[in-house]
């Protein structure tokens, strides 16, 4: 990128997602119009973008292999639709043997092809001080495979939600050429509130990465209250756009976050402070 040329941007797409996917893929395809109207390059949807429903029997009759789904293929034609770069935050899909499900992320290219895809690893299992008590690995089986992707804004290491909580896991992804992270979400208000952005900000600074996280808002057709505040920050850590705005996601069903990604702001990051040189302990004794 030319040094006069603007950053390219990314946009964050903030959504209460139901547990009807029609009705959610109609909300992605009207973000995503405003989105390219506004001149981001890669959209970026929330974690269980296209069915958020903890009801095992509801949500089963929807959730099938990946070959069989047609989730993926939409969102392949709203990215040609709309030309440009999408992350499809994630979809829950019946794993290969038919039995367990799986949380999967992808990265779908503005001519439609899928780029990569990421089964998020971490299995958020909880119970929290606010009575809230879940258990994804009772219907969930983790991912075993780190992933990054070049995109147009940069390379792209993938994670999701829980995830977040392990930073083995970023700096691994850093160690693999990351210089931007995705970390869709559907935080609890509780965990939100005390964790969301100091960990945001964390795994930015650590990884010297920028850090695009798109999110679930408000209150779900399941039951479920997730936190909001979308968020991209730089790889100084520095908060470049967070979706507060309730009323636009009350309004137009979205809330959008747009984020210039200077490409050239993780080298700097690690210019001023390397990590990478400074990793080794020496004389530490056992």
């Amino acid at each position: 990128m030319d040094a006069s040329s603007p950053a390219p941007l990314a946009a964050l797409i903030q959504m209460t997602s139901g547990i009807d996917p029609d009705a959610n893929l109609a909300t992605i395809d009207r973000a995503m119009a405003e989105v390219a109207a506004r001149g981001a390059v890669m959209a970026f949807l929330p974690e269980m973008s296209l069915l958020l429903d903890r009801d095992r029997v509801r949500s089963g009759g929807h959730i099938v292999r990946e070959a069989d789904s047609r989730w993926p293929s939409a969102l392949q034609a709203l990215a040609q639709k709309h030309g440009i770069w999408l992350h499809s935050g994630s979809m829950p899909l019946l794993a290969d043997d038919g039995e367990r499900r799986v949380n999967r992320s992808h990265v779908i290219a503005a001519d439609g092809g899928i780029r990569a895809r990421y089964d998020k690893i971490h299995m958020f299992d909880v119970t929290l001080p606010s009575g809230e008590n879940w258990r994804e690995s009772a219907a969930y089986e983790g991912g075993n495979r780190l992933v990054v992707v070049d995109t147009p804004l940069g390379r792209m290491g993938l994670s999701i939600c829980y995830d977040l909580r392990f930073p083995e896991l970023y700096r691994a992804l850093a160690d693999r050429g990351a210089t931007i992270i995705a970390i869709p979400a559907a935080f609890t208000v509780s965990t939100g509130e005390a964790h969301w952005h100091v960990l945001m900000r964390a795994r930015a600074i650590e990884t010297q990465c920028h850090v695009v996280a798109a999110a679930q808002y408000g209150s779900h057709a399941d039951g479920r209250q997730t936190y909001g505040h979308s968020v991209a920050i730089d790889p100084w850590g520095m908060i470049l756009a967070d979706a507060e705005a309730k009323q636009a996601v009350a309004q137009k069903g979205y809330a959008l976050a747009l984020a210039p990604i200077d490409a050239a702001a993780a080298e700097r990051a690690r210019q001023a402070i390397p990590l990478a040189q400074s990793r080794t302990v020496r004389n530490v004794a056992p």
